[in-house]
């Protein structure tokens, strides 16, 4: 079993280098997460020395469960789903990252907490970059004045980037303009922001190669890894 997860995510680092090369990059500029989400802690393990930087999970009690069947903090965990404020404290708990942060009101709650734990907390801003109904995050025009507030209200929380969800079946044209879209936007943020935000996250196992050639940083990898649910 580790065996096969070892050789899949070479498979795909593989595809990933020539992609950077295609858009004048290095593979090694773009992580690679896998998204274990329903499948079991054994699955993950199996991952744990494999050349991936990280796990996604979407739920937190699903994640709480896992957490407590292996504790072990080699590998990030990062949050990528939709996050609830009442959830907070607990996603805490168990997440190294939040990849999906989309509103003022989540990030202050973020704050109050890690304010009294004393952390701070990599977070990405989801945007939603397409008029798929299906996907979720912070609509483009609303992105600044949430940067905005986070800068000034929120010392706890380091802004790293953007992160989107591609439309469900857009086709390549569609997708490619989802990606793109988001790139753009981050070079406007930063001129406007001063912030560097270096990472954009990208790219799911149907498409992935698209992702990097639009200039991704960070894909998501679930069913390309685990194999379907």
């Amino acid at each position: 079993m580790v065996k096969e997860a070892v050789e899949r995510v070479l498979s795909i680092r593989a595809e990933v280098d020539e992609a950077a090369r295609r858009s004048g990059r290095s593979g090694r500029d773009v992580a690679l997460v896998a998204v274990s989400k329903n499948h079991s802690v054994e699955a993950m393990k199996a991952f744990a020395t494999a050349p991936i930087d990280g796990f996604g999970e979407n739920r937190v009690q699903e994640a709480v469960e896992k957490r407590a069947l292996w504790p072990d903090r080699g590998l990030p965990w990062r949050m990528i789903g939709h996050l609830q404020r009442n959830k907070v404290r607990k996603a805490l708990a168990v997440f190294d990252s939040l990849d999906s942060l989309d509103s003022v009101d989540l990030a202050l709650t973020l704050e109050r907490v890690l304010a009294e734990e004393g952390r701070e907390l990599p977070v990405l801003v989801e945007v939603k970059c397409s008029d798929d109904e299906a996907r979720t995050g912070l609509a483009p025009d609303g992105v600044e004045a949430l940067l905005e507030r986070v800068v000034t209200s929120c010392p706890h929380l380091s802004v790293e980037g953007l992160m989107t969800i591609g439309p469900l079946d857009g086709g390549e044209r569609a997708t490619r303009r989802a990606f793109s879209s988001l790139r753009e936007q981050r070079g406007r943020l930063r001129e406007r922001t001063g912030l560097a935000l270096p990472h954009l996250s990208m790219g799911m196992s149907g498409d992935y190669l698209w992702a990097v050639e639009e200039g991704s940083t960070v894909l998501r990898i679930g069913t390309a890894l685990f194999g379907r649910r």
